[in-house]
């Protein structure tokens, strides 16, 4: 009897050892993934009732922030386990990199709309000249 007073604490011990190296390993891969793409992880938290967690057996769900490297800031879930790699779900972008906004404002300036309008117009009017011509063709 004494000895299960005894092996009780220590598989629970063992378990919580295994769950903790376990988490470790998980997020040093994260972190890994994140980074081997150019980005930089901010946060990671495990939660055990995140999405897909229902019928899963091996892999564990966990919450992220990071920065992709073009500086936007993502919040997303993973899975995870040592075997089946890493996969992120329900990545979006909550916050974008300063430069992001002014660098796609300067981009569409008042010349390139013109400049375009000209290239559109140009190439509808050979379009035209092109249909004229072939209905010219198969009216003789």
């Amino acid at each position: 009897m004494n000895e299960l007073y005894v092996l009780i604490p220590l598989v629970l011990l063992v378990i919580v050892g295994i769950r903790l190296a376990a988490g470790a390993l998980d997020r040093k891969r994260l972190v890994e993934y994140v980074e081997s793409r150019g980005g930089k992880m901010i946060d990671t938290s495990w939660e055990p009732f995140g999405p897909g967690w229902f019928g899963e057996k091996s892999d564990r769900i966990y919450s992220v922030r990071y920065r992709d490297r073009d500086g936007n800031e993502h919040r997303a879930h993973c899975k995870t386990s040592m075997w089946t790699g890493v996969y992120f779900t329900q990545d979006s972008v909550v916050k974008r990199a300063a430069g992001d906004e002014a660098e796609a404002r300067r981009s569409v300036t008042r010349e390139s709309l013109e400049e375009e309008n000209r290239r559109l117009r140009a190439e509808l009017e050979e379009l035209k000249r092109q249909r004229s011509d072939s209905g010219s063709v198969e009216q003789r």
